[in-house]
């Protein structure tokens, strides 16, 4: 299909990635990759070419993120609604989900309440909704932001996940509400320092929102704050799992053992090999 070259050759051009082209090319088609190859010698019209180009155009001038253009990013093999207002998935959060997964099936819990903490677009707690649902676990989850909730809720209707939504920082609905316990704690919280924007690609920095993105004392202030507010609310024998910036093990492991001093900690690397996660069984 001339299109697609044509597309990727722009791409190219404009130092961004060609493989965009052919994303997009899909959506505005509407087809799937094994459609796309036995339509290869097809023509597009003149209405459906301009709209694609329109698409690869922004996306080269600005940045734009192709799912902003696209409204959909995939993640554990399902499709979520994502834009401006809700951090776009990355493949290392699905390691997070294997990792709880596997540790709720070692402890054998059950009458789980689980707690998705800065849910952003809902990814995490709807995948845990689905991926855990032998144990039929309660979930929650909180944003401060009310249009990342708006997106988030979405997503649970879309996915058919029973999820309570909160509004507010952090743990802090919980803590208003009373009487809340959870077992489990989760969150991929903004973990960048402010003072690396400068290096971030224009694609993250422009278009991610800052509120998911960044966090003061060197992208700790997030981490600090919850495992602060999470000794009102966490049973004794919770589980606590921490996406983090691949030289935050350290750090967000000391945070969790100052305020539980008898946790077990461990920080757990990515398919990279990075330091990415951080898991805590709290004892006693």
């Amino acid at each position: 299909m001339r299109s697609l070259r044509r597309a990727s050759s722009f791409l190219e051009n404009a130092s961004r990635e060609p493989k965009v082209a052919e994303i997009l090319l899909l959506h505005e088609l509407g087809l799937t990759k094994a459609s796309l190859i036995s339509s290869l010698r097809d023509s597009m019209t003149q209405e459906a070419f301009s709209a694609y180009m329109d698409k690869i155009k922004q996306h080269a001038t600005t940045g734009i993120p192709v799912q902003h253009l696209t409204g959909v990013e995939q993640f554990y093999g399902r499709d979520f609604t994502v834009n401006e207002h809700v951090l776009i998935p990355r493949p290392e959060t699905e390691e997070l989900i294997v990792a709880i997964c596997e540790t709720v099936r070692r402890k054998n819990r059950t009458d789980l309440t689980i707690c998705d903490v800065g849910t952003g677009s809902g990814i995490i707690a709807i995948t845990l909704a689905h991926e855990l649902a032998e144990w039929k676990p309660r979930i929650l989850a909180t944003d401060l932001s009310p249009e990342a909730l708006i997106v988030a809720k979405q997503n649970g209707r879309n996915h058919q996940a029973k999820i309570e939504f909160y509004q507010g920082d952090f743990l802090s609905p919980l803590m208003e509400k009373g009487g809340e316990k959870i077992d489990l704690l989760v969150s991929n919280p903004p973990y960048i320092d402010p003072t690396e924007k400068k290096l971030m690609s224009d694609t993250v920095k422009n278009f991610d929102p800052d509120l998911a993105l960044f966090a003061p004392n060197h992208g700790l202030a997030a981490y600090e704050a919850i495992i602060q507010q999470a000794k009102f609310v966490l049973n004794k024998d919770a589980i606590l799992a921490f996406e983090i910036g691949y030289q935050q093990g350290m750090a967000v492991s000391d945070i969790i053992k100052t305020k539980f001093q008898h946790a077990k900690v461990n920080v757990l690397q990515d398919i990279n090999g990075k330091d990415r996660m951080v898991m805590a069984e709290l004892i006693g």
